[in-house]
């Protein structure tokens, strides 16, 4: 009995997975998910290289497409993840839309407001899921930080600091090139970014950014970001490709701290470490581990399977409100930023 036929035995049919690209992130991190997702089976992949999407298909047990036409062609395939450049994401997701499968893309949506936009009409247009593949939300840690922040472990929040670094990219690493939506705002900052609205709200704007920009590629290359609430909380960010590997956050309140390192990418076997620092009294919070693109999947799943039942995606205007504001603001930082010779550090 195959593992499709498992699952449809169980309950409800899974969600028919095509993936349309073979990037680093999708082999190492998503195909493995989809394989531990309930609710999911991968039905096929393609690739512009057809040997490395043949290798894909034999190491995931699904099948090699022709190429990313045939998968949209495909009656065996509900939906399409899209591990593509950031700047091909438009026309692959409006194709895969067109011929009526959901999607889910990778962070970001699109590289700017108006694309994003346009990607979420056009989802909403045809009654489709569409999701963005932010992962680190779906990660139970975070709902955890916040909920001690919430029961008064701080006091109130007055600031929140955030970092994602990661070391220099190889010359023809494609993060490199504009034309393909590079940089390392869209890429890494993306994290930190979203994470100070995850913690402080949607109502942040942009106080001061300055961008280190790398001329030779024509990118970004890291960046620093203050950013404000109405409410006078503020958030202080960094994220670039010139640093030794570091991802983490603080909350600081009225009376204590809480951080957590390795906040964003975490395997699904580490147990993370809360620190809660407070008058006179430190403790550290050993938390579950959790396996945050196998729940990203299966959440995407999940709407897709209760557009099935209603015919409506039940959360859309939400995902929506918030794809939006994220492309928004990481628009006003590009925007605002002032721009200073990237340092190529070693």
């Amino acid at each position: 009995m195959t593992r499709q036929e498992t699952l449809a035995g169980s309950g409800e049919p899974p969600v028919r997975l095509g993936v349309l690209g073979a990037s680093s992130v999708a082999r190492r991190r998503t195909l493995p998910a989809a394989l531990a997702a309930p609710n999911v089976v991968l039905a096929a992949v393609a690739s512009r290289d057809r040997e490395k999407a043949e290798r894909l298909a034999a190491e995931f047990g699904c099948r090699a497409a022709k190429d990313y036409d045939a998968v949209l062609a495909s009656p065996d395939v509900d939906a399409v993840y899209l591990p593509l450049p950031a700047a091909l994401h438009r026309r692959w997701t409006l194709a895969a839309l067109a011929a009526g499968k959901h999607v889910l893309v990778e962070k970001p949506m699109a590289t700017d407001v108006a694309e994003t936009a346009e990607l979420l009409a056009a989802a909403a247009s045809r009654g489709l899921v569409i999701r963005q593949n932010l992962t680190y939300p779906h990660h139970g840690q975070h709902a955890a930080v916040r909920d001690l922040v919430r029961a008064g472990r701080i006091g109130s929040l007055v600031e929140f600091q955030s970092a994602f670094c990661i070391p220099s990219l190889p010359a023809a690493d494609i993060r490199h090139r504009p034309e393909l939506g590079g940089g390392a705002l869209l890429d890494v900052g993306v994290y930190p970014i979203s994470a100070a609205r995850f913690f402080l709200g949607d109502d942040l704007e942009v106080a001061g950014a300055v961008l280190r920009w790398d001329d030779e590629y024509g990118v970004d290359a890291g960046g620093s970001v203050l950013l404000r609430s109405a409410g006078g909380r503020t958030a202080t960010l960094s994220f670039g490709f010139e640093h030794g590997y570091g991802a983490r956050y603080l909350l600081w309140g009225g009376s204590g701290r809480i951080s957590v390192d390795r906040v964003f990418t975490p395997p699904e076997w580490l147990r993370p470490v809360v620190r809660v620092e407070e008058q006179d009294r430190v403790e550290e919070i050993v938390l579950p581990a959790d396996h945050q693109f196998r729940n990203s999947l299966s959440a995407f799943a999940d709407a897709v399977l209760a557009t099935r039942r209603t015919g409506a995606d039940p959360e859309r205007e939400a995902h929506a409100a918030s794809a939006l504001g994220l492309a928004q603001l990481l628009a006003d930082i590009a925007a605002k930023a002032q721009r200073v010779p990237a340092t190529r550090g070693a």
